[in-house]
């Protein structure tokens, strides 16, 4: 399951409405704000894997990797932890190529937010308002070339922009 950076706070909700049994791991930073947001997933009942492109990403990525393998969901932000924003990064392709993993594009949107001044552009949604939940039908990125599948991903995370 992957989307924005910038829309991964109302994640963990869509997902616990996408799968009855949740089985999945989430693929955090290892930076601050990485920290807080692994301890309040934690809270939640979600388990993490912490790394990324900028530190500890080979660790993380073979971690991901067996995770997959062993029949667990895993959660991505593609670019993140720090950008560019909108922009994939290899990590999604690899994984789902060398598991052949299916993948889910999640956009979230709500009515009325507040953005963070954040590379990101964080959403925060206010209270009251509606958020709209658009989660593809599964991807399978496993027989196409790498540039194929990252614009295949980024213009599917992209098809409801506001």
């Amino acid at each position: 399951m992957a989307c924005w950076h910038g829309e991964l706070l109302m994640i963990p909700y869509a997902y616990t409405r996408y799968k009855n049994n949740p089985h999945v791991k989430l693929l955090i930073s290892e930076h601050f704000d990485g920290n807080l947001i692994a301890k309040t997933l934690n809270f939640f009942g979600f388990e993490t894997i912490r790394g990324s492109s900028t530190r500890g990403g080979a660790k993380a990525l073979i971690q991901s990797i067996k995770e997959l393998k062993s029949g667990y969901d895993l959660g991505i932000t593609p670019d993140g932890p720090k950008g560019p924003r909108h922009e994939i990064s290899d990590g999604i392709v690899v994984m789902a190529q060398k598991t052949k993993a299916k993948i889910v594009l999640v956009e979230i949107k709500p009515s009325a937010y507040w953005q963070l001044n954040s590379w990101d552009k964080f959403v925060i949604p206010k209270p009251f308002g509606t958020i709209n939940y658009y989660i593809s039908d599964l991807i399978d990125i496993v027989d196409m070339e790498f540039e194929e599948a990252r614009q295949l991903l980024k213009e599917g995370l992209e098809k409801h922009e506001c």
